[in-house]
């Protein structure tokens, strides 16, 4: 499995070779966001126009040159906030093992948590 070029878009990944590859990459983050409980479904007012979301594809390679995994990341369409506006809220994600090394570091220095 070599490849040049990551797909750009969802039309690009669906007519790979490696489709049912990219498929299963998408259905993984999305079971990864459910189980994360990252977000929630709620209604729009009518006054506000939601923000899009896209798809961005990534192959990892392994040492030899050769694909080792296909990513899938669900991403915000940034470019469509507004100043002033939409920047108020966002998501912080912090990885587990980071959680875990500053909770250590803690408790080897004695800190009151």
């Amino acid at each position: 499995m070599e490849h040049a070029i990551d797909p750009t878009n969802y039309d690009e990944t669906m007519s790979d070779v490696d489709a049912h590859l990219w498929k299963k990459a998408m259905e993984e983050k999305l079971e990864s966001i459910n189980s994360n409980q990252v977000w929630e479904l709620v209604e729009t007012p009518e006054e506000i126009k939601p923000i899009g979301c896209k798809w961005v594809y990534k192959m990892k390679m392994g040492v030899n040159g050769k694909v080792k995994t296909f990513k899938a990341r669900l991403v915000v369409k940034g470019y469509s906030k507004k100043p002033d506006f939409d920047y108020e809220e966002t998501s912080q994600v912090a990885m587990l093992k980071s959680i875990r090394i500053l909770l250590s570091i803690a408790a080897h220095l004695d800190y009151e948590i």
